[in-house]
């Protein structure tokens, strides 16, 4: 085993990424970072002398400027298989390897639908009506019955889907290249995109960010919705024009959203998102859980172990020899 290999983990917020693996099977020298460093320059300067770097999620990006800033970069293990953050072509032409790991996929379907629970019964001012000394405070909607527009129906999507038909919700789908055969399959009514935003009550949104996607629910996407429905957002910030979903919420034309992401990430101190009553945002949450953990930080050592042993495995960019 190569001996006494520098590892730097980013971006461990909750301070558990050491005491969700067995990092001890390595001989290495690790460093976690639990703050976000923020700027390119920054993340270079704290990076500099490390041999592996650990990126959670699409939390810190790798252009092709900070993979050139760090020479002595050998190995970038991201959680999951996917990471839009990171620059594949620059890592390789600057001879790093790019592995991932193993994700559940099950964590933010659940977030998505604890967040049209709580839109649809107004949990948040009910709760904070009891901790002022206040009682019942607003009235609350039944999801029986109310109609559930999905834009994508792929892992997340259909995983939602489910959970809204066991609510006996009526559940629609939309997304450019959605065939009515995946329709059938997962048993709910293909839409166009029109139909969806205007029969909604609950529109929730499971894409991949691309140039597709990004930008694709603006004001004439909101402009549609009735002034009873909601916008939930687990996907990925971009994918919604956020000054017109603001627009929206603040004037009264939908009655809400609930967003658990944003752009950008953290979310600045004084983004109007923070502190919109009509919106539910929580802080990128989707797939923050105990259980998701254990499976990002156990994969990463495996990855780790396994490129030390010149067997690299889940590689996303870089030559295997």
């Amino acid at each position: 085993m190569m001996a006494g290999i520098k590892i730097a983990v980013l971006d461990d917020y909750q301070g558990v990424a050491v005491e969700s693996a067995d990092w001890s099977r390595l001989d290495a020298e690790i460093e976690v970072f639990s703050e976000y460093l923020g700027a390119a320059q920054v993340v270079a300067d704290r990076l500099a002398g490390f041999d592996v770097v650990v990126a959670m999620r699409e939390r810190t990006p790798f252009p092709r400027e900070l993979f050139e800033a760090l020479p002595d970069l050998q190995l970038l293990v991201t959680t999951g298989m996917r990471n839009a953050a990171i620059d594949l072509a620059a890592a390789e032409a600057n001879g790093v390897m790019v592995c991932g790991t193993p994700s559940p996929g099950h964590a933010t379907a659940e977030l998505t639908f604890a967040l049209i629970l709580a839109l649809s019964r107004g949990l948040i001012v009910e709760v904070e009506s009891v901790r002022n000394g206040g009682w019942q405070a607003g009235l609350g909607r039944d999801l029986r019955g109310s109609t559930l527009g999905l834009i994508g129906l792929g892992r997340l999507g259909s995983q939602v889907a489910a959970f809204g038909k066991a609510f006996n919700m009526n559940v629609i789908a939309w997304s450019e290249n959605l065939t009515s055969e995946r329709t059938a399959e997962v048993g709910v009514e293909l839409v166009d995109k029109e139909a969806l935003f205007a029969h909604s009550d609950f529109v929730s949104v499971h894409l991949k960010l691309s140039d597709r996607s990004t930008g694709l629910i603006g004001a004439d996407e909101i402009g549609l919705m009735k002034p009873t429905a909601y916008l939930v957002n687990t996907s990925r910030g971009p994918i919604v024009d956020v000054d017109a979903l603001l627009d929206a919420v603040q004037s009264g034309a939908i009655a809400g959203a609930a967003v658990d992401v944003h752009d950008p990430e953290p979310l600045p101190v004084d983004h109007p998102i923070r502190s919109e009553p009509r919106i539910l945002a929580t802080p990128h949450i989707g797939y923050v859980t105990a259980q998701t953990y254990r499976i990002f930080y156990e994969g990463v050592v495996e990855d780790i172990e396994a490129w030390v042993a010149g067997a690299p495995i889940r590689v996303l960019a870089g030559q295997v020899m």
